[in-house]
């Protein structure tokens, strides 16, 4: 008795089975799935770039404000001073006079020197950046961020007047 069609325990070894037929009621998840791990992808990409760096200052109140001079508190800390030309002068307690940085990127070298310049590699551990009024406020964080870069833990701000600068 000869058939026409092969059962499945009839057919060559290398031969495949027969294919269902699709019926339209079956949607295909395939382009779906592929969008939805394309959009997971650039989320996660999108996101990792919106982590930024975050200098925490803690809240004054009126009984931590000091009247300590600024004399007191230039004597053992790292002094950034940015005039209204926008040129940095970088003072530390080793050095006897200011140095002039011009770009941002020598501050940060002169910032890092003044750091480790001190006893056993350690200078001062505080900082303060004292800015003119009409300084670029980029240049102010340029210096608040080489402080941080500096591993030093104390800085402090202040907004100079024409005449005090």
């Amino acid at each position: 008795m000869a058939t026409d069609t092969l059962e499945n325990d009839d057919l060559p070894p290398f031969a495949q089975p027969p294919r269902k037929k699709r019926t339209d009621d079956e949607l295909d998840m395939t382009p779906m799935v592929d969008v939805t791990f394309l959009l997971l992808i650039f989320f996660m990409v999108t996101a990792a770039f919106a982590l930024q760096k975050v200098l925490e200052v803690p809240p004054v109140t009126e009984d931590e404000v000091s009247n300590q001079q600024v004399e007191e508190i230039e004597k053992d800390s790292i002094v950034v001073r940015i005039d209204a030309d926008n040129v940095f002068w970088i003072g530390g307690p080793l050095w006897t006079e200011e140095q002039k940085a011009v770009t941002s990127l020598n501050m940060r070298a002169k910032v890092r020197e003044a750091r480790e310049g001190g006893p056993a590699g350690r200078g001062p551990s505080k900082m303060m950046v004292e800015a003119h009024e009409e300084a670029v406020f980029e240049k102010l964080v340029d210096a608040l961020d080489a402080g941080s870069a500096a591993s030093i833990n104390e800085i402090r701000l202040a907004i100079v007047e024409d005449e005090e600068f």
